[in-house]
C-alpha cells in the first residue's frame, strides 16, 4: 500500500500539469485537444490576434480573464501543495494511516478539481468574447 500511494501522489500532481497542458495544447494535435477545437486557450488567440483582428476591448477583456485566474489558481494551488506535503509526511509513518492519507488525497485532488474547473470557465469566457469568424479561423489553424 505505501508503495502504491507513494507512486500515485506524484503521478496525480503529473496528471494535473498534463491535462493543463492538454487544454492549452490547441493546435498541437487532436489527441491533445480535450475540448476538439471547441475552446482556445489565451496564448493560441494571441499568437492570431492580428489575423483575428481582435478588438482592444476583446484584447483587454482576454487579458483580464487570464489575470483573473492566475489568481484563483495561484490559491488553489498552495491548497494542493499543502496536502500533498501532509499526504507525504504521513507516508513516513510506520503504519501507514490509511485514512488520514485518504483524506489528504482527497483534498489533493478537490484542489486539482477546483484548479480545472476555474480553467475551463475562463476558456468558456474566452470562446464567449470571439466572433463565428474569428472562431472558424481558430479551428482552421489547429
Amino acid at each position: 500500500m505505501k508503495r502504491v500511494v507513494k507512486i500515485l501522489l506524484p503521478l496525480a500532481g503529473i496528471w494535473m500539469i498534463l491535462l493543463a497542458s492538454a487544454v492549452s495544447a490547441q493546435g498541437q494535435g487532436d489527441a491533445k485537444d480535450v475540448f476538439k477545437g471547441k475552446l482556445f486557450p489565451p496564448n493560441i488567440i494571441l499568437e492570431h490576434q492580428d489575423e483575428l483582428k481582435l478588438s482592444k476591448e476583446q484584447f483587454t477583456a482576454i487579458r483580464a480573464a487570464v489575470v483573473e485566474v492566475q489568481a484563483n489558481v495561484a490559491e488553489h494551488e498552495w491548497d494542493l501543495r499543502e496536502a500533498y506535503q501532509r499526504a507525504m509526511a504521513d507516508l513516513d509513518e510506520s503504519p501507514v494511516d490509511e485514512k488520514k492519507v485518504l483524506e489528504n488525497i482527497d483534498a489533493v485532488l478537490l484542489a486539482e478539481n477546483k484548479v480545472k474547473k476555474l480553467q475551463v470557465a475562463m476558456l468558456i469566457r474566452l470562446r464567449n468574447l470571439l466572433t463565428d469568424e474569428q472562431m472558424a479561423y481558430l479551428q482552421s489553424v489547429k
